[in-house]
């Protein structure tokens, strides 16, 4: 028998944060997130998006023992800027249960039914910088820090509970070669020439802050159009500056700049903390801090996080600019591996760019999507 709790305190809301450290404690491709971070996120007096956005928590409960979770999200934002009326599900994780599968995807149905929503979408969370995607394919796949991971019973549940794909993201392994192409040398010299651009590079994490505020305008200029995207706020930019441009390793973060000292494109890597993260299991203290700060300055394999470039300058080579200087930092740090965040499939433009990189598309994720039966909802 399946029992319902609703998440309404912290020690509840801890409980919540705590299950997938308990359904993944044996597997060696899942990658614990933070704590901190997660407890961040997903608190109600912490989170700048509950400006925008509000949320319900639910656990449940097997046998006395919780047997899956899941997020119910209404982001108001998203719902006006792309004309459509869907709820969204997302940190959800569940036993290998068809009732408890069921049970949690019902309770976010039954919610957005009742606030007269016309479907549901994810996993996503309040924002595009949050983890989204659920893994369809690369399940033997060591994960990154920034996406999910899942078991591959997952995916077959929601399509036994009528959800039907909505996008796919894909996910790329490459190997740092020795001698970029020749073809990315010659692009970038003369991009760089004719744009009159130049590359800067820090030695400090505090160097790169003063650019924090035009990378976060860039995203919101140059993801846009981007699946279900919307525009960050001042908070959370604030929010997002303080959790993650404190601590970023300087090698991997490159800006270019035009001849007016604008931001014209930037990339952010970040040294792998996946082997760091699964020893500490996402706690800093006691010696979690010290593992992660070791993973930040020695490491073979790099998160290749996040890249924009200016939309006037898009489609001209600038992002030769940035392989280029990311292989340089590559080089310098002896790292052999590069992840690659999640890319639209649609995204051919980006997608087709690591064809002159050794490696492999290694892991597919997509968001869902199911919508109810008319006469069941209203509009808002």
């Amino acid at each position: 028998m399946l029992k319902v709790v609703e998440v309404k305190t912290k020690k509840q809301l801890k409980k919540f944060i705590e299950f997938p450290y308990q359904l993944y404690a044996n597997d060696p491709y899942w990658i614990p997130p933070l704590r901190s971070d997660e407890m961040n996120t997903l608190r109600w007096d912490k989170n700048p998006a509950f400006s925008y956005c509000k949320a319900r928590y639910w656990l449940v409960y097997k046998d006395n023992k919780i047997a899956g979770r899941i997020a119910g999200i209404i982001n108001y934002r998203a719902m006006e800027k792309w004309g459509h009326n869907y709820a969204r599900f997302g940190w959800l994780d569940f036993i290998d249960d068809a009732e408890v599968a069921r049970c949690l995807l019902k309770l976010v149905e039954d919610w957005a039914r009742q606030e007269g929503l016309s479907g549901i979408q994810g996993p996503m969370g309040f924002c595009d910088l949050d983890r989204e995607g659920m893994l369809v394919e690369g399940f033997n796949q060591k994960g990154t820090f920034t996406t999910i991971y899942n078991y591959p019973y997952y995916p077959k549940y929601m399509e036994m509970f009528g959800y039907s794909k909505d996008v796919d993201w894909f996910e790329y392994k490459l190997s740092v070669p020795d001698k970029l192409d020749d073809n990315i040398v010659r692009v970038a010299e003369a991009v760089e020439k004719r744009n009159h651009l130049r590359t800067i590079s820090f030695n400090k994490p505090k160097e790169v802050l003063p650019y924090a505020r035009a990378i976060f305008d860039m995203i919101n200029e140059a993801y846009k159009n981007l699946y279900n995207v919307v525009p960050l706020s001042d908070e959370q930019v604030e929010f997002y500056t303080k959790q993650y441009f404190s601590v970023v390793n300087p090698d991997y973060v490159k800006i270019v700049l035009d001849k007016d000292d604008r931001l014209a494109a930037f990339g952010i890597g970040f040294p792998s903390l996946a082997e760091a993260l699964q020893k500490t299991k996402g706690k800093l203290f006691p010696l979690g801090f010290v593992r992660l700060l070791k993973a930040m300055k020695v490491n073979n394999s790099v998160d290749l996080i996040l890249v924009a470039v200016r939309p006037d300058l898009q489609g001209k080579g600038v992002n030769a600019l940035l392989m280029k200087a990311m292989a340089e930092a590559c080089w310098k740090n002896g790292v052999k591996i590069a992840h690659c965040n999640p890319q639209l499939e649609s995204n051919i433009k980006v997608r087709s760019q690591w064809k002159y990189f050794p490696g492999q598309q290694n892991k597919k994720r997509r968001c869902y999507i199911k919508e109810f039966q008319a006469q069941q909802t209203k509009t808002v």
